[in-house]
């Protein structure tokens, strides 16, 4: 039997810091509380990666942004977990639990029982795969969820310097890479299944103003409701970025949103001419 503790969250993200400050608060005693993460660090502020950490001058990096300084409180760095004895499991997986055993299997084989299991994994982006296309492993195909992720965006960034790039989505996070995009010197173009960006917020009058003003020359906003024929959007995009087209599905359903686009991309470069499609 392994380790036991009245208190166990899976995930570390922004919750999982978040939780762990609150149950300091509220008196946690020393070894009362573990949590699990995969990642290699301690919880850290999520939005940082689609802001801050993208910048080409003073990008901000670890420990500046642990939780939780988004709400300008303590900066919640390895040591204040090992000063209020809370127990970090880093680079470990929870492969399956026994919710009647109260017992978690990890990837370590270690079995850790708890009293109260609070899951915090939160989302990630949806890889290609898992929509029956290929190339989440080519060179220039690229998510953002996690730090490894942030920091592989940033190195094809600074290879890809007057480039172009597509960025598949057009919410918060996506209109937050295009800006960090645009900055380190590439062409945009957003592609979104909504009507308009930030569809789940703007109205119609403010999306279009903010299109026309944020837009301009670096970044191209193109929904798929807009778009008459995506299969001729996609050939342009190839043209444009000089890429070899390898394949485009037959059938393309127009609330794939950033699914087939990016299968189109999978040669990375072209003389000095890159382009990466950016899925978030």
């Amino acid at each position: 039997m392994g380790r036991a503790f009245d208190y166990v969250i899976v995930g570390g993200g922004v919750a999982a810091g978040y939780a762990a400050h609150e149950f300091v608060k509220r008196g946690v005693s020393h070894g009362e509380l573990c949590i699990i993460s995969e990642e290699s660090v301690a919880p850290y502020e999520r939005p940082a990666l689609s802001k801050g950490y993208l910048l080409p001058k003073d990008p901000v990096r670890l420990p500046s942004f642990h939780c939780c300084v988004g709400t300008n409180e303590e900066n919640l760095t390895p040591n204040w977990y090992k000063e209020h004895g809370i127990e970090l499991i880093l680079n470990t997986q929870v492969k399956s639990a026994d919710v009647k055993s109260k017992t978690l299997l990890t990837s370590t084989g270690e079995t850790i029982s708890y009293k109260i299991l609070i899951v915090a994994t939160g989302a990630r982006p949806l890889k290609l795969e898992e929509t029956g296309v290929s190339g989440s492993d080519a060179a220039n195909v690229c998510y953002l969820r996690d730090l490894a992720d942030a920091e592989r965006l940033v190195n094809v960034m600074q290879s890809s310097s007057g480039g172009n790039a597509i960025v598949i989505g057009g919410g918060y996070i996506g209109m937050e890479c295009a800006a960090s995009l645009v900055i380190n010197k590439l062409k945009v173009t957003m592609v979104f299944p909504g009507a308009h960006c930030m569809a789940t917020l703007f109205t119609p009058k403010i999306a279009s103003y903010y299109e026309e003003t944020e837009g301009g020359e670096n970044i191209v906003f193109d929904s798929i409701a807009r778009l008459k024929n995506l299969r001729n959007f996609i050939q342009d995009i190839i043209e444009k970025c000089g890429i070899k087209l390898i394949e485009i599905p037959t059938k393309l359903n127009p609330t794939d949103a950033g699914t087939k686009v990016i299968r189109a991309n999978e040669v990375s470069k072209w003389n000095h001419l890159w382009a990466f499609g950016l899925v978030v």
